[in-house]
């Protein structure tokens, strides 16, 4: 019978690497004035490394004195200490670590092909750091391009670049995409856009290449002869029989001089002559995720994964527009139905769990909670640790997105008659009026909802309230 000791084992192989007995392997990492001597063992290096196995097989590795020489200008050496620590004892720390410098050592794991940790960071970026991922998506794409061994973190980038497009194509680094990447973008299927957004954002980038007006009666022969050029790939790639004819002729057409002029006799004649069909093999219209297209004039589909998440208490990404298990049905907006306490509770009562939106009149600020209970009853307060605030500072921008869960469950909702939803003291009067009380943050956290130490009270555009739904098909 054998026993194994791997713990010990690793200890002990990391005292040799601290304490370095034997080396004969000394590596410089970093740049000046940054650069740290390491000594180390070449036999380790051999078993636990590919690159070192080359490099010494090989013999292109420097020596002198009797010990090899390694110089590793490109790797900070703060990095190269942690890549060496997992060589030796199968130990790796990343949540001490910017997510720059994890994204860094990524690429240096990769050189050194140390197969094991390249799936590690990946797996922790995608766990613990997808609001980084999504804030730099257009550097972290490009960086992810050029390694191959990169695959689940790009899968994952592309599937949420895929799943809200917004996130990319709305962002201000969108421009800054390097053209082969947005080509392999706009072939994908399952990109989740209208093809109309897909033009004119293909329009914006190229404009911005070139740094030209976008009104093409201002253009001269040299600046429609490089837009051409620069249109050329992706042509085929825009599913222009998708487009509507009212779209087609306002946002495509005028721009008829720079795109194939039998593609623009046989989308004429589609939008034209009755039942005709396209007579070129075409791409397949997109596969849009319609399964969210919300009832709602204040948010957009792109919000209910987040909502689910927060309801369920996940971190922020923890769902997506596919595997949703909730359904939100719209229950009262005020527009349609009044501000009147009276019509909130006509709607929204015996309902059960309840979200609600609202629009700071005069701002781009979304504010809103989450009642897992209902809003039946009068003058009661009822007891949950579920019910949670969030405030999005831009409506447009889920990043803005703050969240506050109840910090007092006994002060969670308040039901009366006569005044809308009131979740701790921030409460809705039936006439508009608005009034967070909460200025120490007792009920809930302060999430930046203006409350009554600075503001009396505020009014807003709108307000939605939806029912949420468990979906039984869904886990």
């Amino acid at each position: 019978m054998s026993t194994k000791f791997c713990v010990e084992l690793s200890n002990d192989y990391e005292k040799l690497f601290e304490t370095e007995i034997g080396y004969d392997v000394i590596i410089y990492a970093g740049e000046e004035p940054n650069i740290k001597e390491f000594h180390t063992h070449s036999n380790i290096l051999c078993i636990r490394s590919e690159y070192f196995r080359s490099a010494f097989s090989n013999e292109w590795v420097e020596k002198q004195d009797g010990k090899f020489i390694f110089r590793k200008p490109n790797v900070a050496h703060h990095l190269f200490n942690v890549i060496l620590r997992f060589i030796y004892c199968g130990k790796v720390e990343l949540k001490d670590l910017q997510e720059l410098d994890i994204l860094k050592l990524l690429i240096a794991v990769d050189e050194l092909n140390i197969q094991q940790l390249i799936s590690h960071i990946q797996d922790y970026l995608i766990k613990n750091q997808t609001e980084f991922l999504r804030q730099n998506l257009t550097d972290v794409l490009e960086i992810i391009y050029q390694h191959e061994t990169f695959t689940d973190l790009w899968n994952f980038c592309l599937e949420k670049i895929c799943d809200d497009p917004k996130i990319l194509f709305d962002s201000d680094k969108f421009i800054d995409l390097k053209a082969p990447l947005l080509e392999l973008l706009l072939k994908r299927d399952n990109l989740n856009m209208n093809e109309i957004d897909v033009w004119e954002s293909l329009l914006k980038w190229c404009f911005a290449q070139e740094n030209m007006d976008n009104d093409p009666t201002k253009w001269n022969k040299d600046e429609i002869t490089k837009v051409e050029r620069l249109l050329h790939n992706f042509i085929p790639l825009i599913r222009f029989y998708d487009i509507e004819p009212t779209d087609f002729f306002y946002k495509v057409y005028n721009y008829k001089d720079i795109l194939p002029q039998d593609l623009i006799h046989d989308l004429l004649e589609f939008h034209i002559v009755p039942n005709i069909k396209p007579k070129t093999s075409i791409a397949p219209s997109r596969k849009l995720n319609s399964q969210f297209d919300i009832d709602s004039t204040l948010i957009q589909s792109n919000h209910i994964p987040l909502f689910a998440s927060w309801i369920d208490k996940e971190d922020s990404s923890y769902y997506n527009n596919k595997n949703i298990p909730y359904d939100f049905k719209l229950l009262y907006h005020s527009g349609r139905d009044g501000f009147s306490a009276e019509s909130f509770h006509k709607n929204c009562n015996n309902k059960g769990a309840t979200i609600w939106i609202a629009k700071i009149q005069g701002s781009t600020q979304l504010i809103g909670g989450y009642n897992p209970l209902d809003w039946n009853g009068n003058d009661v307060w009822k007891t949950t640790p579920d019910s949670f605030l969030f405030n999005f500072t831009d409506v447009k921008d889920l990043s803005t997105a703050k969240l506050g869960y109840v910090n007092d469950p006994h002060s969670a909702i308040y039901c009366v008659d006569y005044q809308g939803p009131q979740m701790g003291v921030l409460l809705c009067h039936g006439n508009n009026k608005w009034v967070n009380y909460d200025d120490n943050a007792t009920c809930y956290p302060d999430i930046g909802i203006p409350n009554a130490s600075n503001i009396p009270d505020f009014k807003v555009e709108n307000y939605e309230v939806f029912q949420v739904i468990k979906n039984k098909n869904k886990k």
